[in-house]
């Protein structure tokens, strides 16, 4: 793609979630949506194939829709109250219709449909905008009108997706798959989460965000698009077949590294009100997940032998990869959990 139309994608796909994230006013956080979702359609597409085509007319078909919702939800409020403050969503109707259009917007079950098929017919790049920038404007209007959302219909999204993020992955042999459905299970979490506590919220949205972002950074690196190709990561660099084991672990939620941090003070918040089917429910719908991750850790850590075989190495190209953000983003997403008394405070 061009560098100067690049630049102007990259920069309206900014400026859109910066508009809904500051705005108070129902319209100006629908015309924040509409420009982010029309500046990642190009993006989607951009490989010019009939996949990633297919990719982008299913995202912006599940936008638009979303986006509607959202509209449509915010004038019939209007209608009944006369404000248009995304703070005052006081009118029952207009707060389910809100649930659902953010729901599809976030790919959360049951509308969570689209995104495997997206990311799967997107660049590993573009998959990982999808999954971590692209969650920031929907999670943001929750945020600000989180007193007024069913707290049941929230808890009961949020456990489907966890179920539904877990089993999906199973069966998957592409990495953009997994990391799909993985998200779907994350954000399952902070969804049975966001009506209890949002401060353990925030922490998971942006522990999730370091980690997503780690790891699709050394699928990209690696270029590893199926389970099959995360065999010869060794090859690459011994040293980030170790980070990328123990990042894939985090990610499950193991407990000497970050993404333990918050699988335990949502079990922990969710048992401090009495909600223990929720936490039970959560806590086996993870077992799920760390399945495919502890699948993809075997694949990349042990299959295959430590030796010098010079066939066995992959062709030292120059990596095009700028390394610092891998760099931070890796080591945040494992060494982080001794840093809880600190976030909680």
């Amino acid at each position: 793609m061009n560098p100067t139309i690049l630049t102007i994608i990259m920069s309206s796909l900014a400026t859109g979630t910066i508009i809904t994230m500051t705005s108070h006013h129902w319209l100006m956080a629908w015309i924040g949506l509409e420009i982010n979702s029309l500046a990642i359609i190009p993006i989607i597409s951009s490989t010019h194939n009939p996949r990633s085509t297919e990719a982008a007319t299913k995202y912006f078909l599940t936008q638009a829709a979303a986006s509607a919702t959202i509209l449509f939800s915010s004038m019939i409020n209007a209608w009944q109250t006369g404000t248009w403050d995304i703070t005052n969503l006081s009118f029952v109707p207009s707060n389910i219709l809100l649930t659902l259009a953010l729901a599809m917007k976030l790919g959360l079950a049951p509308a969570h449909f689209w995104l495997p098929e997206v990311l799967q017919g997107s660049t590993l790049m573009t998959a990982m905008i999808v999954t971590t920038w692209q969650k920031l404007a929907p999670m943001t209007l929750i945020f600000l009108t989180i007193n007024n959302l069913s707290t049941t219909i929230l808890i009961l999204m949020g456990l489907l997706s966890s179920i539904i993020g877990g089993w999906g992955g199973l069966n998957q042999t592409q990495t953009r798959k997994i990391m799909a459905y993985s998200s779907i299970a994350h954000l399952g979490w902070m969804m049975a989460i966001s009506s209890i506590m949002t401060n353990i919220m925030i922490i998971n949205l942006l522990v999730y965000l370091m980690m997503t972002t780690a790891v699709f950074l050394t699928l990209i690196s690696s270029k590893s698009k199926t389970i099959q190709d995360t065999t010869t990561t060794w090859t690459l660099s011994p040293a980030l077949t170790i980070m990328t084991s123990l990042l894939l672990l985090s990610l499950g939620g193991l407990p000497p590294l970050t993404g333990f941090l918050p699988k335990w003070l949502i079990l922990e918040e969710l048992m401090t009100q009495n909600l223990a089917p929720a936490a039970i429910v959560l806590a086996l719908s993870s077992l799920l997940n760390l399945f495919f991750y502890l699948r993809l850790t075997y694949t990349t850590t042990l299959t295959l032998a430590p030796n010098t075989s010079q066939t066995k190495f992959k062709w030292r190209f120059k990596s095009n990869l700028s390394t610092p953000l891998m760099m931070v983003t890796t080591t945040t997403s494992i060494f982080l959990l001794p840093m809880t008394p600190l976030l909680m405070l």
